[in-house]
């Protein structure tokens, strides 16, 4: 999924089957560009980004987010997603990150 201004692609959005449960989707990439944060670009790039899974038959939808990020994680919790209680240290890189995962039903 992408958003676009007249000035191009401002945003993005990936999805793929989680890896555990292929019933639910997981969201692995939700982007917007910082010049059109505040513009409502995510608000609106999130429902169609629901809108797809649930036509595609999922019932759920799960998303990582960092710990710390959160500007992130108030946007994810205005859409109706809440973490779950699942919790992974990412070492990718070599730095050590805390990510949280939320959950939303579909249906």
């Amino acid at each position: 999924m992408v958003a676009e201004t007249e000035a191009g692609i401002v945003g993005f959005a990936s999805f793929s089957p989680s890896r555990e449960t292929p019933d639910i989707a997981e969201i692995g990439t939700l982007y917007a560009m910082p010049e059109v944060w505040g513009t409502a670009t995510g608000k609106q790039l999130m429902p169609a980004t629901l809108t797809t899974l649930g036509q595609a038959d999922y019932t759920q939808a799960t998303l990582w987010v960092l710990e710390d990020n959160e500007r992130a994680r108030r946007f994810y919790e205005a859409a109706g997603r809440r973490a779950d209680g699942a919790a992974v240290e990412d070492t990718t890189g070599g730095a050590s990150l805390n990510k949280l995962r939320h959950r939303r039903p579909l249906v």
